[in-house]
């Protein structure tokens, strides 16, 4: 599976995005799909996650009701709606998937690939 991740860019705090992350390869639709975020000078964390079926998203509780991770498995996307976006959500976002048919995860090491990345930068 190979990612590329897209959609980033400045916005100001209360503002919206949207991420997309367009994967290729035919396991897609049999594999979880996350999204992670690392600020500089910080360890990379879990924001959000989808099962293959698009059903029980997990949500890191920072991003909890400001965002929605979603898929289209007849395209290979996957998305991230952020709203009412604030100063700590800046940092570069990676998409993610696990090899097809692991159990949802938020943690990184089980994630096997990685897009490259889109800056997200909120100013307050």
């Amino acid at each position: 599976v190979q990612l590329q991740a897209s959609g980033g860019g400045l916005v100001q705090a209360g503002g919206s995005l949207r991420l997309s992350c367009a994967a290729s390869g035919r396991t897609f639709s049999a594999s979880t799909m996350a999204w992670f975020r690392q600020a500089p000078g910080k360890e990379r964390e879990f924001v959000a996650a989808i099962s293959w079926s698009g059903g029980s998203p997990n949500y890191a509780d920072s991003v909890k009701g400001r965002f929605i991770i979603s898929r289209d498995n007849t395209k290979n996307m996957v998305y991230l709606q952020m709203f009412s976006l604030k100063s700590e959500d800046t940092a570069v976002y990676y998409c993610a998937a696990e090899k097809p048919w692991r159990e949802m995860t938020a943690s990184p090491r089980f994630y096997d690939y990685w897009g490259q990345g889109t800056q997200v930068t909120v100013s307050s």
